[in-house]
């Protein structure tokens, strides 16, 4: 799972990035509002830590930007703001939960936790006439169900998930085999062959299109 943290203290940071690493998350961090904007709109995360007073650009002004562009990921506000008209303004403005600080990073931690786990129970997600079931590790094709192995099922996953952008090899190596050196991405298009032919689309359901020469795009 990918954190971005968006907080202007930088001991606040490396203290959460350390803590939540251990535990197994990929943390990306920015230092202002702007920054954490620029991430939002090159990458995908599954949950934002979200400080309110930001330079450049607001705690509140990002997280309504992050709503227009993703209405699904948990954004997680940590501040010393904590007036019911603070709570319910941030609430307002597309947040899930709101931390005040100073926090206990076990408290965090289990928050964290609960929103990935209802997220997950939640997901559904789908592309023209293929659905996944996130929670139930399942994909149907009209309604019919599709058996793939693990790898194929985190490589459709991830493509489904950035449904509308165009996935690099390099990225899909990096963030689906979580391999971080020079790596053969010939393998890539083994899945990809296998997973179309699993799926049995018609013509007119070409979803997983081949960007020659950089990668694939999934489009309904």
């Amino acid at each position: 799972m990918r954190i971005l943290i968006v907080e202007d203290e930088a001991g606040i940071i490396q203290f959460l990035q350390q803590g939540l690493e251990e535990e197994g998350y990929q943390i990306t961090s920015a230092s202002d509002g702007l920054k954490g904007f620029e991430l939002i709109q090159k990458e995908d995360f599954d949950l934002v830590l979200l400080d309110w007073m930001l330079p450049k650009m607001t705690g509140l002004e990002l997280c309504k930007a992050i709503r227009l562009k993703d209405t699904t990921t948990p954004i997680l506000f940590l501040t010393a703001k904590d007036t019911i008209q603070e709570t319910i303004e941030g609430l307002k403005a597309g947040a899930n939960d709101y931390i005040k600080k100073p926090f206990s990073f076990d408290e965090l931690l289990e928050r964290i936790k609960i929103h990935f786990r209802n997220q997950k129970e939640q997901k559904i997600l789908s592309l023209g006439t293929i659905e996944i079931n996130v929670s139930q590790h399942r994909v149907l094709v009209n309604g019919n169900e599709v058996t793939l192995t693990h790898r194929e099922y985190e490589l459709l996953y991830y493509l489904v998930k950035n449904k509308g952008k165009v996935c690099t090899r390099s990225q899909i190596i990096e963030d689906v085999w979580d391999i971080h050196f020079d790596y053969d991405t010939g393998v890539i298009d083994v899945f990809i062959n296998a997973i179309r032919k699993k799926l049995n689309l018609k013509i007119e359901e070409d979803y997983i299109k081949t960007v020659r020469g950089v990668g694939y795009i999934a489009n309904d």
